[in-house]
Order: C-alpha cells, then structure tokens, then sequence
C-alpha cells in the first residue's frame, strides 16, 4: 500500500482480515441453519400433507359408503322409488351433509323418479357417467363441472362455477337392479376440511395445500390462486411425485421446487391412501411454503452475523489504527492465528503479544472479537435448538391427532392399522394366534334422527368405554369410522374371540342410555388363517361377517365362515 502511513496499513489489513473471517463463518454457519430448517419445516409440511391425504381418503370412503348402505338398504326401495320414505330420506341426508347439493333417485333406464329440491325430476340422465357406473356398483367420480345443473342452483358464494364430486350405487330388490341412488357432492367440502388441519399461523407464512388428479391436472387450490395457476398451466410441479406408488406408507418426499409462477417453495408431497377400490382416486396431495419465508430465520441469522462481523472489523481497525509501532514478528503470529481461524481450526486462537503495549491491547482485542463471534453463533444454535424442539413438539401433536378419533378417544383408522400391522408381524413370527372382533351400534342412523346427533355421540362414547374397561391393556380397540369400532385381539384364537364377542354384545344390551334408552350392537369375529394372510383380508372377513350378523337381525354375532 504504497503512500499510506504504517497506522493505516495496519488498520486496513486487520479490518479486511476481520470481514473475510465474519463473512466465511456466517455463510457457513448460515448453510448449516438452512439445512436445519429446511428438514424441519419439510417434516411439518410432510405431516400436513399426510394428514389432508389421510382425511380425504376417509371422508370418500365414508361418503361413499352411506350411499352404498342406503341402496342397498330393500326395506326402504319396497314401497317404490318415490315413496314418501324416499323423499324424507333425501331430505335427512341432505340436511346431515349440507355439500351435498343434489340427491336423486333413478329408475334402470335413468329417470329421475325422486330428487332433492325436485331438480331434475323426470329427466334422463342415463348419459351420466355417474349414472353408467352406479349401475355396476358403488362409484365415486373425479372432480367435473357442473352441467344439468348449473342453471338450477343459485350463484355460489365465491362466484364459481361448481364443480362436484359424484357418489353413485345401484338400487336392487331381489337380486335385480331397479335403479341408482347418485350424490353430488359439492367440491368445496374439501377446502373446509383442509382448514381444519392448518396451523393457527398460517396465513402468514402463506402455507398452502392444493390437490392434482391421477393426470397431474389441478384440481384444487386456495381461492386466489386457481385461476391464475390453472392460466399459467400449473402441473404436478415435480415429476418425481409421479413416480410414488398410490400404496406407498409415509415418506419424506419434500424437496425445493419451481413452480409454474416462477417461484421457487419448499413443497411436499402424499399420495391419497385409498380405503377402497371405487375411491382410489390416485390423487396427489401438495402442501407447499415460499422458500423465502421457509428459510427467514437462517437469512436473519446470516445477516446478523455479518453486522456483527463488520461492526467487529470496525472496532478493530480503529484499535489498530492507534497503534504505536509494528513490531513484524507479532504481526506475523496474528496473521498465522487468524489463517488457522478461517481455516476452522477448532483449537486456533488468538495469542497475546507481549512485544509492546500497542499490540498487546490489538491481539487482546481479537482474541475478544473471536471470544463475542463464537458466543453470537452459540446462541443462534441455541435458538435454532429451541425452535427445532418446538417444531417437533407440534408436529407430534399434530401426529396424535391424526391417530386419534377425538370424540371417543380411542385409535381412528390410520392408528388402528399401524397397529394391526405391528400385530401381524409379532404373530407372524410367535406362531400365536391373532383374532379381530368388528363391531357396529345396531339402527344407529334411527338413534341420530329420533334423540339427536349429541345422543348418538353419547352412544358411542358408552361404546368406547364399555370396550376399554372389558378389553384387556394389550387388545387395540379403535373407531374406524362412524358407528364402527374393530377390536384386535392377540394370543386370542376363534372360540376365544367369539366368547369375548358375545360377552360384549350381552354387555351392551344389558345397558341403557339416559337419552336413548335401550341400543345394541352386531359383531362379526375373524382369525387370521396363516403366515401368507394380510391384514386387510382379517378385516374384510371381520366386516363380512359383521354384515352378516345385520342381515341375521343384529344383536348377535357371526363368525367367519
């Protein structure tokens, strides 16, 4: 630096030496932190996306099966396909599912005989695929627009056109089809559900689930944001998503991707675990976080770290600029000090000078600047510990919640089926035997239209309870899914079961509710049959042998055959 005073060189040298060190260490403290948060926040969007997948697929299940269950129900189709008993059964249903804005009933050749509202009462609509397929069996239909009846409903509220979801199952009296009872069921359901599942925050960290179909097309996504991406052409933004088989358990499938408005967000990625055949969608559910917010906290600690680095350098030249003298040996010991400093020598420091006072106070001053650097970076890591801890904390109970039926407290689906699958392993390799008893509250729906859904609650939490107290610690007692509960039974064969069965079919009928009065239950035993049987085979058996029980007059139970 030829032309400047010794003063000035030194204060140069060790200003720019104190920047490039703050600079290293803050990038690479930085990219530790961003590595941090972005497994954790991807845990969280995981686990969001996991739990949408998991409801979605319960709530097409369920759906799709009360419409099963009412066609197939001859009793109520005898007295004719718009008798009395029909329309106030429509008129229940629709009442009990507010989105389900058309219920109808068609003859074999597609004429609406009976309808909510009366829309479309006399019409044929045996052009519909719902109508096509519901003559086969029970169907759920992807994601379409409205067409008969666009004209018929009044505006919806966000101004859109409607778009349904179509559930469908064939009427038969005596073996033979007379007809199909269809749903359609309005698609806005799915953001109301999806609402339910987001963190209290949000908004503000603009967290945002969107739904593909099997094709990669968008089918759902919040309200500002359909139309514009559904303009730009927005597909299944990452391609590898296609490749994840729709029978794959969790995984991690978070990764930083670019979507169609040429940002860039930390996404994440389930497929729809299908419960059934007719409602395997092959949807693709994608929870997603701008990467600019996803990774503030590792850009603020950054920056900081770099103010505190350059507020550093200036204290420092400022002190060597007061420097008396330059004494090269001590000089040279400073500069080697610091090297082995950026090089991350975990053992480096900054020596004391003892050659004169000057530079002693300078390497005093270092050694302290290195001292208040390290303490900054320890308390950011403690930070980014504490926010870690947090984030784990929410996402087990997010976890728990997505296990837990809330208003019974026992294990819903998706715990119930971890479970089993824990089960059959251990019997699998103990040779033991492993039994199910599938149970359902006889004439429930009756209990829910004559006392009150808050006295069909009470039912089933007496259910719950008289299965908890009666069941032995190691049994796994779960609600699948409206009025029916499974209990897996280890080390417990056939007669053992039947036994435990009947006990609590005897249990509950002995019992009566304040409100309801009197209830029984059906129940249907299955064991499993070998080594190579599958779970869900145990529970087929088990629902088989439980409807069996219904047909027979329920308050009984059934064995497999």
């Amino acid at each position: 630096m030829p032309g400047r005073s010794l003063r000035t060189q030194i204060a140069l040298v060790f200003g720019i030496l104190v920047v490039a060190l703050s600079v290293l260490l803050s990038i690479g403290f930085g990219e530790v932190v961003k590595r941090r948060i972005q497994r954790d926040v991807g845990t969280s969007l995981q686990t969001l996306a996991d739990a949408t997948a998991s409801l979605l697929a319960a709530g097409l299940y369920q759906r799709v099966r009360e419409v099963q269950v009412l066609a197939s129900s001859e009793v109520l189709w005898k007295s004719g396909l718009d008798s009395p008993q029909v329309l106030q059964l429509l008129a229940r249903q629709q009442a009990i599912h507010p989105q389900s804005l058309w219920l109808g009933v068609t003859d074999a050749q597609g004429v609406v005989h009976a309808a909510s509202g009366n829309m479309l009462l006399g019409q044929n609509v045996s052009e519909r695929p719902w109508f096509q397929a519901g003559l086969k069996g029970p169907h759920v239909g992807d994601v379409h627009p409205a067409k008969l009846l666009e004209s018929l409903l009044p505006p919806s509220k966000s101004g859109e056109p409607y778009r349904f979801v179509d559930f469908a199952a064939p009427i038969r009296l005596s073996g033979k089809t007379v007809g199909v009872l269809g749903v359609h069921g309005y698609w806005e359901w799915v953001n109301e559900m999806i609402q339910t599942l987001m963190p209290v925050d949000a908004r503000q960290d603009q967290l945002e689930v969107f739904i593909f179909d099997k094709t990669g097309q968008l089918i759902h996504a919040p309200a500002d944001q359909q139309t514009l991406l559904q303009r730009l052409g927005q597909k299944l933004p990452d391609e590898r998503f296609y490749k994840v088989p729709s029978d794959t358990a969790r995984a991690d499938q978070t990764a930083v991707v670019r979507w169609a408005d040429g940002q860039r967000y930390l996404t994440s990625h389930a497929r729809l675990q299908a419960r059934s055949a007719e409602s395997d969608m092959g949807w693709h559910i994608v929870a997603r976080m701008p990467v600019d917010i996803a990774f503030a906290e590792a850009t603020q600690a950054v920056y900081k770290a770099l103010l505190g680095g350059f507020i550093a350098a200036v204290v420092t030249s400022l002190l060597a600029w007061m420097a008396a003298g330059r004494l090269s040996e001590d000089l040279n010991t400073l500069a080697r000090a610091a090297q082995d400093l950026e090089a991350g020598n975990p053992k480096a420091t900054i020596p004391t000078a003892q050659s004169s006072l000057e530079v002693r106070r300078l390497s005093s001053a270092l050694r302290d600047m290195t001292q208040r650097l390290l303490t900054a970076h320890g308390a950011m890591e403690a930070q980014v510990q504490l926010r870690t801890q947090q984030l784990e904390q929410a996402n087990r109970e997010l976890d728990l919640q997505a296990r837990s039926d809330p208003l019974t407290g026992l294990l819903n689906r998706r715990g119930f089926d971890a479970q089993m699958a824990y089960a059959l392993a251990l019997a699998r390799r103990s040779g033991r035997p492993l039994s199910i008893v599938t149970m359902d509250v006889d004439h429930f729906k009756q209990i829910n239209d004559t006392y009150g859904h808050e006295a069909g609650d009470h039912v089933l939490q007496r259910l719950a309870q008289t299965l908890m107290q009666r069941l032995r610690d190691s049994d796994v007692v779960a609600r699948l899914g409206g009025e029916e509960f499974a209990a897996l039974l280890q080390d417990t064969d056939i007669a053992g079961a039947r036994a435990i069965a009947q006990a609590l079919v005897d249990a509950i009928g002995e019992q009566r509710d304040p409100v309801a009065g009197h209830f029984t239950i059906s129940a249907g035993v299955a064991t499993l049959r070998g080594m190579d049987d599958l779970g869900s085979a145990l529970l087929r058996r088990g629902d088989e042998a439980l409807y069996e029980a219904k047909r027979a007059g329920r308050n009984r139970v059934v064995v497999q055959a």
